[in-house]
């Protein structure tokens, strides 16, 4: 059983059932305990992803389901770890900046990941321990394997030398990140990226960006996927204040602030 293959089609079908509720005008948006929007968008790629994930007979972590407890959660070696469609409020706004991301997680760590861009039907893909990230431009959401892999361009970092390219969130460049780029642009030129949901994990690992400051709230679903994209590829994702590697499956879901960086 190839696990990668089962990601990357199940993050495609998802993509093209988001897509399909997109395209409709009019979709009811409900509002979930945490305040966050929900579309049934979320529900139907959710429900899609779960019925491939289930085939691999691994336990799955994923932002739509109701979780496990940590009690039994903390005896799994190995979890799937799912956003079905991250970037809501992109989505709701209809910018195109909205992934689905799939994430195994072996003892804490990333091992695989899978991120659509269903809007422009880009997507991302990696197995970690290969150290090496792909990218590829499809032309329809129902593209075959074979050809997703023949048309795959390896993406890598790319340090700039004249300015320090930070990713800033449209929607969250709070006091404490614009702290950090102040604290950067004492000793050189700042360019400010701009991108939603996980595709800033993507900006760092294809060379687009260097850093990328989290100053808030983001959930393992949110992160797992494009973590393991730029695990592969030898950029660094570190909790703060910790200053280790972000951890996976953990008692509390909520990761702690981070630093998405090329220049370990």
């Amino acid at each position: 059983m190839n696990l990668l293959n089962i990601a990357i089609k199940a993050s495609l079908e998802a993509g093209e059932e988001i897509m399909n509720v997109y395209t409709t005008s009019n979709f009811e948006v409900e509002t979930k305990n945490d305040d966050s929007p929900l579309t049934i968008a979320d529900k139907r790629a959710n429900d899609i992803i779960i019925s491939y994930l289930k085939q691999t007979d691994i336990p799955i972590i994923s932002e739509e389901n109701k979780q496990m407890k940590f009690s039994e959660r903390k005896n799994w070696d190995k979890c799937w770890i799912v956003d079905p469609l991250d970037g809501t409020k992109e989505f709701i706004k209809k910018n195109g900046e909205f992934t689905v991301n799939i994430a195994l997680i072996e003892n804490g760590i990333p091992i695989l990941g899978v991120l659509y861009v269903p809007d422009f039907k880009t997507l991302y893909f990696t197995e970690v321990d290969t150290k090496k990230a792909f990218k590829v431009q499809l032309e329809n959401h129902d593209t075959s394997l074979r050809d997703i892999y023949a048309n795959a361009s390896e993406i890598k970092p790319v340090k700039n030398k004249d300015k320090a390219r930070i990713v800033g969130s449209r929607s969250h460049l709070n006091e404490e990140t614009k702290k950090y780029i102040d604290a950067i642009s004492e000793n050189e030129e700042v360019e400010i990226v701009s991108k939603g949901s996980s595709l800033k994990f993507c900006l760092v690992a294809e060379g687009k960006a260097d850093l990328y400051p989290r100053y808030a709230p983001t959930m393992e679903w949110d992160t797992a996927a494009g973590h393991a994209i730029c695990q592969a590829v030898g950029v660094t994702v570190t909790a703060l204040p910790a200053n280790k590697p972000l951890q996976y499956n953990k008692e509390n879901l909520l990761n702690p602030w981070f630093l998405v960086s090329n220049r370990s």
